[in-house]
């Protein structure tokens, strides 16, 4: 993947919209009334206390401890940001609670505390014990992060880990076993070299020699050179713990024959005659962010046998925390743990590494633009592993349970991980799919409507994103002065800006237009006007003359009128077989709801069309299609005459021989829940259906603005699909997101 460039403004807009920061706390139980009340508060919530009080293990069956963690920083080394405070660390603790629930199902609260001094932290984190499940330490420096993690450790029952050492720490040693194991090395025989001797640099080395690594084969360094026996300055107790009987001084001896290099200190610390110095076969781990020791252009340039890898997502072998906190904790959390051992992080480590040798999944190479397998460039899973969620906990839980550790030991592992993988959302490979297909498209996209702001910032974002080229339809001076006030105005050099007035094809425009409309009651001076003065008929000419790879408009206008303009320049009418696919992305479900943009009052022949294209528009997203055609009866129950198209065109599908699942007629309930659908043993469906055909525009605009405003599901579309060039209207309610995503799906053709 491309590295996408992002701007402060950019940043500040996504955590100011659409409220204030990242998280928010939802109900799990109902809230509705008295009843409810009474049962969550007082006098109900009595009985678990005495419970609780009278059992204290009990706490994880009647409270959320035991899918609850705390992310802890005192904000004294915020990422490669320094001492910035307490408070300023909170968005990257707000990120770190995401980034536990999106993997793992893990529900997390981020707690900055102000001060400086361990022993405060210490306590403060004791006190709070009760609360959580675990604690994840995130960003305090060193020497005071070693300090604070051995004490919680010794003092609480429930798992301490530092993300910071033992996240890099697992995924390091994880990418390790595998570039060993391709390069036919053992790790006890290889010499490896250590730059960055802080938290996260001790944590490797360690962990390491925990799997087998010999002490007096790794060379571990600082700033000051060499850590050797007898060295005084800049030493601390940690770093003199892997003080090593050497000669070596320098970084570069210590890398002479060195086997296996780790970085985790500064750009450029390695150069290529460190590396053309090294052993046959050389690793390569340059973790420095957000640039490596080495590149790994530079490392190949001169050793084309080394394995590298690097802390970044544009460039193969990615060590990413991400890959193994959520799914340590989710481990620990689900046999109730005392706290993640060594043990339960070399587990994590092994199953990582024996994951990536396996087959890649396609929506994996989908999600990534390209086919992965075990080798050289690929090492270590990818964060959009689907598989990770039931590989990986399973391992710690059982090294938890192996060691001891565990308070609830799990007895049915196949029916734990079958749970486990009901934890995984789809819809977020689903989203990092179409973005790295439309990456990999580098569509000239046309933005119709630069005149509005949103149009613009996502224009912007569309580009820097990498893409590919925007192209905005509107005044350059308008444009300008309003990317401006967005605080985008050093984008004005990026953007192409179009219209007639500065284009050379105007004339050739008109003509096509003419030829399209003459017998359709238009005249020369109609033509001129709509070719010239309307941005949505001008951008669609535009595309019909390859000047722009695909379109997306309706940010400003009603999408029924700009289908309406569009159709001046392409068949996109319902009887020219388009139709309009929605997609509900909601609670860990997809489901697409056609026909939303197109068809006012579809007849069976409609909906049977409507079916075939919304089950291509569900390949396209990495789903296997299982439609349904609903109403509000179900199999002829209640009779109605409305109801008999929706019976009538799964006939019409059996006729044609159609490759995806469908029934109806069904209503939604039926359709969604296989429960209720079990009263229905003859139906077709072998699982909830992820297509809904419904019998009429109205009913699916209905039920698509129900969705997003009572559940807050996230929409994307309507999915123009059925059109001869890659066109998407937006919503006039659009955010900058929703645009940006509608013209992501243009250049990634999914319609």
């Amino acid at each position: 993947m491309s590295k996408t460039k992002i701007t402060r403004e950019e940043a500040l807009a996504f955590h100011l919209e659409p409220s204030p920061g990242k998280l928010d706390i939802s109900a799990s139980v109902p809230m509705s009334t008295q009843r409810d009340l009474s049962l969550a508060y007082s006098p109900g919530v009595a009985v678990p206390c005495e419970e609780i009080h009278a059992n204290p293990e009990t706490a994880y069956d009647y409270t959320s401890k035991g899918n609850m963690v705390a992310v802890i920083s005192n904000g004294t080394a915020v990422l490669g940001l320094g001492n910035l405070g307490a408070l300023a660390s909170k968005p990257v603790m707000e990120g770190k609670a995401v980034l536990f629930k999106r993997f793992a199902d893990v529900n997390s609260v981020d707690i900055e505390l102000d001060t400086e001094n361990p022993d405060e932290i210490i306590k403060a984190v004791q006190l709070m014990g009760p609360t959580f499940g675990g604690i994840n330490l995130e960003d305090i420096k060193a020497p005071e992060c070693f300090i604070i993690e051995q004490t919680l450790k010794e003092t609480m029952d429930i798992p301490v880990f530092h993300d910071d050492q033992h996240g890099t720490a697992v995924i390091c040693a994880a990418g390790l076993i595998n570039a060993l194991y391709l390069s036919g090395k053992k790790i006890e025989d290889c010499r490896i070299v250590l730059n960055g001797a802080g938290a996260a640099g001790i944590a490797c080395l360690e962990l390491l020699k925990t799997m087998g690594a010999k002490h007096d084969n790794c060379i571990m360094c600082d700033t000051k050179g060499v850590i050797y026996q007898g060295r005084t300055e800049g030493m601390n107790q940690w770093k003199s713990a892997h003080a090593a009987n050497t000669d070596l001084r320098t970084l570069e001896e210590a890398m002479n024959g060195a086997d296996v290099f780790l970085g985790v200190s500064a750009k450029g610390a390695v150069t290529p005659a460190m590396v053309a110095s090294m052993a046959d076969n050389p690793v390569i781990f340059a973790m420095a962010n957000p640039d490596p020791e080495i590149t790994p252009e530079q490392a190949h340039e001169v050793r084309l046998d080394a394995i590298v890898a690097t802390g970044r997502s544009d460039y193969p072998n990615q060590v990413n925390n991400v890959l193994g906190f959520p799914y340590l904790f989710r481990g620990a959390l689900d046999v109730h743990a005392r706290a993640i051992n060594d043990e339960m992080k070399i587990a994590c480590a092994r199953a990582l590494a024996e994951l990536a040798r396996e087959d890649v999944p396609d929506e994996v190479a989908v999600a990534y633009g390209r086919k992965l397998s075990f080798g050289r460039d690929y090492i270590i899973p990818t964060p959009f592993d689907p598989r990770l969620i039931h590989v990986v906990p399973p391992a710690v839980a059982k090294a938890a349970m192996d060691t001891g550790v565990a308070r609830r030991p799990i007895v049915d592992m196949e029916a734990y991980e079958q749970r486990l993988k009901g934890r995984m959302d789809p819809t977020a490979p689903i989203i990092e799919g179409l973005y790295a297909r439309s990456r990999k498209a580098q569509a000239q996209m046309i933005f119709a409507e630069g005149d509005d702001p949103r149009v613009l910032r996502a224009a912007v974002a569309y580009q820097r994103g990498g893409h590919g080229k925007a192209i905005v339809v509107g005044r350059e001076e308008d444009v300008k002065m309003k990317l401006e006030a967005a605080g985008l105005g050093d984008a004005v050099r990026e953007l192409r800006v179009m219209n007639a007035a500065n284009t050379t094809h105007l004339d050739a425009y008109k003509s096509y237009l003419y030829k399209r409309l003459q017998r359709k009651g238009f005249d020369h001076s109609d033509v001129h006007r709509m070719a010239a003065r309307d941005r949505h008929v001008f951008s669609a000419l535009m595309l019909a003359h390859g000047h722009g790879d695909a379109l997306v408009t309706g940010a400003t206008r009603k999408s029924a009128h700009v289908l309406d303009q569009i159709g001046n320049v392409f068949d996109v009418s319902a009887k020219d077989g388009a139709v309009g696919v929605t997609a509900l992305l909601h609670r860990g479900r997809v489901v697409l709801i056609s026909d939303t943009l197109v068809h006012e009052w579809p007849e069976a022949e409609d909906l049977a069309h409507i079916a075939i294209k919304s089950a291509k528009v569900a390949r396209g997203l990495g789903l296997e299609p299982r439609v349904a055609f609903v109403s509000f009866s179900t199999f002829g129950y209640p009779v109605s005459e409305r109801a008999s198209k929706m019976l009538q065109a799964p006939a019409l599908l059996d006729e044609i021989g159609v490759d995806f699942e469908y029934e109806g007629e069904m209503t939604a309930d039926v359709a969604l829940n296989m429960e209720l659908m079990k009263d229905y043993p003859f139906s077709r469906l072998t699982a909830p259906a992820n297509i809904l055909v419904v019998p009429a525009r109205h009913s699916a605009s209905i039920s698509v603005k129900l969705m997003q405003q009572m559940a807050g599901a996230t929409v994307i579309g309507p999915i123009l699909t059925g059109v001869p060039k890659p066109i998407q209207i937006c919503s006039s309610s659009s955010t900058v997101n929703d645009i940006l995503n509608m013209a992501v799906l243009a250049a990634a053709r999914l319609g």
